[in-house]
């Protein structure tokens, strides 16, 4: 899990999961009378990306008082004597081990985390709100977050054999002219929309069923989503 500051709430929401938090450079802590911030001595390492390059970076432990915990925090910099802005950061850890070699790489992931979730979130509507309060901004984000995740679960590598999770197996759906093999996130996306697609027409016709009765119509539809229901 990444974040770009420190939040109670999140870190709260987090538990006992695996985090690595970006902190802001001035971030304060409590510390008991007579306790100090104290900081090791800048150990180098390889930052490797994802095209396999590696530069030199350096790392040290800042400690808070007494050293101990599950909650440790650590400084990266591309230059221990300048410290630029740019390319140093405060990061907070519950990770355990050893992490001089490490700890760069884990939270270089989120670059790749931002990157991939910013298309998704436009993708699926995060910045469409036409609202004002904030509480109803929330629940927009709510709803897009739940699409996210719905989405998210039926993408293989979130598949697992004990899953239990219904798979958009092409077996009969791909005779439908707009159904793509559902092998990456926009196109998983693109197919459930696609059966999502009878329920959303069957209650928006239902209305005018009861003026102009069309039993065949409607006992039809209902047949489709029977058949969706069953997909697997």
């Amino acid at each position: 899990m990444w974040s770009y500051r420190e939040s109670d709430k999140f870190l709260e929401a987090l538990g006992d999961l695996p985090f690595v938090v970006a902190l802001h450079q001035d971030h304060g802590a409590w510390l008991l009378p007579g306790e100090h911030i104290r900081y090791t001595r800048w150990r180098p390492f390889l930052r490797t990306y994802s095209n396999g390059q590696q530069q030199q970076r350096y790392i040290r432990e800042v400690i808070y008082g007494q050293p101990g915990g599950s909650v440790r925090y650590f400084q990266l910099t591309t230059d221990p004597a300048s410290l630029p802005k740019a390319t140093t950061r405060l990061l907070m850890t519950n990770l355990p081990g050893d992490l001089r070699h490490s700890l760069g790489d884990h939270f270089g992931l989120r670059t790749w985390v931002e990157y991939g979730f910013k298309h998704i979130k436009n993708e699926l509507g995060w910045a469409d709100f036409r609202l004002t309060e904030y509480a109803a901004i929330e629940r927009w984000w709510e709803l897009v977050s739940s699409a996210y995740l719905l989405v998210s679960l039926h993408c293989q590598p979130f598949q697992t054999p004990d899953a239990g999770l219904p798979k958009l197996s092409d077996a009969h759906a791909s005779a439908h002219p707009h159904w793509k093999p559902a092998n990456g996130w926009k196109r998983t996306l693109n197919n459930l929309r696609l059966l999502l697609h009878p329920f959303l027409v069957l209650w928006l016709i239902l209305p005018w069923l009861t003026v102009f009765a069309i039993p065949h119509l409607e006992l039809g539809l209902h047949h489709l989503i029977s058949c969706i229901n069953c997909y697997t």
